[in-house]
This record gives structure tokens, C-alpha cells and sequence, in this order.
């Protein structure tokens, strides 16, 4: 959805010929993929980071153009909220130090629009829901005014026909926090509530032959992912899931009616229904499966520039493949007249911090290596629905919930990371040839977040906890958090070292 788009009415002869493109560029994929050479400068990574701006009551700061202009810097981009922004940082390989030199990057680009956010009355908040937002923020007067954003909101709306509903119920089945959870029910007029999602995004170049064992390893261990990085536990006031933002995003994007529901209609927020061979098999399904939101085309012949030798954009397929928001999506790409395909990871929230995101970066590749290499891959003993399901028991219950793993049966997943999980990742990034030093320093990071059962979300959690022990209501309780947070989130202190309120 990063293309820029200009229209926003379409007509039936609009969406005949956008659905020949789609079949047109995923023709010219499937034979790019016999013929063609394709970029292998294994293995280069990508990251994206979406952030929050909040005003001096820690409210939504509507400021994300002001803050934008300020820095001046097409490493950050709009994002759909007006209080959001995303920073993307610029391709990098894993071997060697570089993921150290990537967490001092970040920290100083962090720092820079930090600063640019103070001049405009406003401050960063990397976090996957910011806990303070209400339901007045969640508007269409609070999507940026980028074209793409407006059109996106009229057509969503326009196909499902009646507003979006949220209905999001906590659940805490080992009781071991104070706070009760609760249920958030509410109807919106927008998308707006897709905007309180804030994620963080890793992109990995590989191979297209390499290209099937990747994704279906990165569906393996997504589960984990949430577990250990979980961030977001409030919406609206309301405590909810470790990782609210899935569901959040699920049912923010959620375009089918309750009898389309019923009937069996796939999502466009997508976790897929099987393994596959090729990244050929998710376009197919993209194409087999989802109509066209924003059917606009090009005025070019993919086919047409294959058969010349050129490589073509594909770029109605890569509009399309933007509008179907897989947890984990395949991405086509051209850089320096190369082609390339990369999975890119969409599970994990932003923050707490830069050393903590760095750390669940480098735990997630190193396992992706791990298992690919496997002379037995896992996703052959293990069914696509039980790797679903440690999906969605880790978005509700974080390190509380058992997932299901061959050899282990069911287990904590904090227990599945200390004992066989860490070992394989470490032994990843070294087939990776990241360097032991900065092996150590981010395993590390996962190690003592599992040891002393502490995420961003159970600190979050425990926090608000404590200060409405001391007498706070939920509302200033979530701003005397969320005080603390940013604090520590600033101060780069990973969050399993982070201290509760006296």
C-alpha cells in the first residue's frame, strides 16, 4: 500500500481490466521464475518501524505532517493515523556486526525525530497500541490526507456496507496478573482503528527457489514471535490480549459481512490455510481468492517486457498483494534493475525499544535459518491448523499460553525458547555469519525476557496494575504508564530489566 494512487471512483470496466493485469503480471512472474535471474545477495534484510506521536498529556498528537516536514527525510514516511509515521531503514546483509551498527542507527534516527517531534509540541511513542487513545481519536478526521489513505477507507467501507466492529474479549486463564481483563465492544465508521496498530516490519531477500521453505518457517514461528515480543494489551481503555493489535487488525480490516463470515469467505488480514512450494502459490491465491479494492492500472505489458528481456514492475499484482495483509506477505520487488522477492514479517509490534526490537529481529532470522536448513523441516510434522493456533494462544495470552511443538508436545513458550529455541537461533545467525558477539548480545535480550517472564505487554499490564493499587482510575493509571514507558523505551533499557511503580 506504499504505491501512490489518484483516483477514487471506479467503474465495472475498471475492475474487468485490473483483474486481466493481475493474471497478466502473474503470468510474467511464473515465467521469470523459469527463466529469469533473480538478485541473490543473501542475505539482505529490511526493517520498518511505525511510531506514535503523543502531546504533552500523552494523548494523540494529529501532527504527523508538521513532525514529517520537520525531519525532512525519506527514510520516514506518512502512515494512515495522523499521529503515526513510519520509519524504514535502508537495506542491510546479516553476516558480520551489522545488527549492532543497525540498533546505534536506529537509535539516532529515534533521537532525530524525537527532536523534531519536540519542536512541534509533540513526542515519539514506539509502541504496538498506544494505551491512551479514545474512541473520539479513532475518526476519518484522524486519517492522514494522503490520497491512497482516503481512497483505502472509501472502498473498504463501500464493500462491507455497514460500519467496522470491534469485539475483543481479554482473557487471563492463569490469573497471574492483578488486572482483570476485560471486553471492548464498539462500531466505527472508518478505518481509523487500523491506525492504532503500530508494528514493526522485517523484510528478508531470498532466493525464489529458497523462497517456500523461508515463509513456511517464518508461519512456524510466529507464534513464538508473539509470545516473547508481545506489546500491546490496551485499546481503548480496555485490557485485552498480549497482543491486541491482532485481532485489532483482523476485525479493522475485516470488509466481509457476518453472513460472508458464515459462508467461509477468507479474510484480507490472512494468517493462509497451508504450506506452500513456491511464492507463486501466494500471488495465486491472492489472484484466486480477493477482489480488486483499488483496481487501478499501468499502461504497461508485463508480458510483453519479459519476452524483451526487460523485468517488468508488476504492478498491478504488487498494488493487489499490498490490499491482502498477510501476517506473513511475499513482496516482488525491482532494485537496480534486479528483481527480487523477500518474506516479508508482519507479526511483531513496534518498541518497547531499540535494543528490544533489534533482539526480536535477530531471534526471528536466526530461527528462520535454522529450520530451513533442518534436514527434516518442521512444517512436515507439525499441521498447518496447530501452527495457526499457536498463533492466535499467543496474541491472547503471551508467555501464558502453551503452543503446541514436535518433540516438545505442549509447552510454555518461554520453557520452548530457553530450551531448544535459542540454541537453534543462535546456531542460525551463525550459519548467517553474524558475528558471536552479536549473537550473545540480542539472544541475550530474549533469553532474560523468557527467564524472568517479562514483555512489554506483562509490564504493561503489571503497571497499570500497580499505580490503580495506589488509588488511580484506568485512565490515569494508563497515562502514569505510559509515562514510565516512554521513559525507558527513550533511556534504550531493555524491557525485561524495566522496574514496576513503588
Amino acid at each position: 500500500m506504499g504505491q501512490d494512487v489518484d483516483r477514487r471512483a471506479f467503474s465495472r470496466r475498471d475492475r474487468q481490466h485490473y483483474r486481466a493485469k493481475v493474471q497478466s503480471c502473474l503470468d510474467a512472474l511464473a515465467e521469470m521464475l523459469r527463466s529469469h535471474p533473480f538478485a541473490h545477495d543473501e542475505p539482505m534484510t529490511g526493517i520498518e518501524v511505525e511510531l506514535n506521536l503523543v502531546d504533552e498529556t500523552l494523548s494523540p498528537s494529529l501532527s504527523g505532517k508538521a513532525v514529517l516536514e520537520a525531519i525532512g527525510s525519506a527514510d520516514f514516511q506518512s502512515e494512515l493515523g495522523r499521529w503515526n509515521m513510519e520509519l524504514n531503514l535502508p537495506p542491510r546483509p546479516l553476516p558480520g556486526d551489522q545488527w549492532r551498527h543497525l540498533e546505534h542507527q536506529l537509535l539516532d534516527e529515534l533521537a532525530v525525530a524525537g527532536a523534531k517531534a519536540r519542536d512541534c509540541g509533540s513526542r515519539l511513542a514506539v509502541i504496538g497500541i498506544l494505551p491512551t487513545l479514545r474512541r473520539d481519536d479513532l475518526v476519518l478526521d484522524s486519517l492522514s490526507a494522503d490520497e491512497r489513505y482516503r481512497m483505502l477507507n472509501e472502498q473498504m467501507l463501500s464493500v462491507r456496507g455497514e460500519p467496522i466492529r470491534l469485539d475483543i474479549t481479554g482473557d487471563d486463564p492463569s490469573g497471574r496478573h492483578a488486572l482483570a481483563p476485560d471486553r471492548l465492544s464498539a462500531d466505527f465508521d472508518s478505518i481509523a482503528p487500523e491506525a492504532a496498530c503500530t508494528s514493526m516490519q522485517l523484510h528478508l531477500q531470498v532466493h525464489p527457489d529458497e523462497f517456500g521453505g523461508y515463509w513456511n518457517a517464518a508461519q512456524c514461528v510466529s507464534g513464538v514471535q508473539l509470545a516473547v515480543g508481545a506489546n500491546s494489551p490496551f485499546l481503548l481503555g480496555a485490557r485485552l490480549w498480549a497482543e491486541t493489535r491482532i485481532p485489532l487488525f483482523e476485525q479493522s480490516c475485516d470488509v466481509r459481512t457476518p453472513e460472508l463470515r458464515n459462508q467461509g469467505v477468507r479474510p484480507r488480514v490472512w494468517f493462509g490455510e497451508r504450506w506452500i512450494t513456491s511464492i507463486l502459490d501466494l500471488f495465486e491465491e491472492n489472484t484466486r481468492y480477493f477482489p480488486a479494492l483499488m483496481p487501478v492500472t499501468e499502461d504497461t505489458d508485463p508480458q510483453a517486457d519479459v519476452e524483451a528481456g526487460r523485468v517488468p514492475g508488476l504492478d498491478e499484482l504488487k498494488l493487489h498483494n499490498g490490499t491482502i495483509w498477510r501476517w506473513n506477505r511475499p513482496v516482488y520487488d525491482v532494485a537496480n534493475g534486479e528483481p527480487h522477492v523477500r518474506v516479508e514479517n508482519r507479526v511483531l509490534p513496534a518498541g518497547p525499544t531499540a535494543v528490544d526490537m533489534v533482539a526480536n529481529a535477530l531471534f526471528f532470522y536466526g530461527l528462520l535459518r535454522a529450520l530451513t536448513d533442518a534436514e527434516r523441516p518442521l512444517w512436515s510434522t507439525m499441521s498447518f491448523e496447530a501452527v495457526e493456533e499457536n498463533f492466535t494462544t499467543a496474541a491472547r495470552h503471551g508467555l501464558e499460553g502453551p503452543l503446541y511443538w514436535p518433540g516438545s508436545g505442549w509447552i510454555r513458550p518461554d520453557e520452548l525458547v530457553l530450551r531448544k529455541l535459542l540454541p537453534q537461533a543462535a546456531e542460525g545467525l551463525t550459519r548467517f555469519g553474524v558475528t558471536g558477539p552479536v549473537i550473545d548480545r540480542y539472544l541475550s535480550v530474549i533469553e532474560q525476557r523468557c527467564a524472568l517472564r517479562r514483555t512489554g505487554a506483562s509490564w504493561q499490564v503489571d503497571a497499570v496494575a500497580a499505580l490503580e493499587a495506589r488509588g488511580a482510575d484506568r485512565h490515569r493509571a494508563l497515562r502514569g504508564m505510559l509515562d514510565r514507558y516512554l521513559e525507558s523505551s527513550e533511556a534504550n533499557e531493555p524491557v525485561h530489566a524495566w522496574a514496576l511503580p513503588a
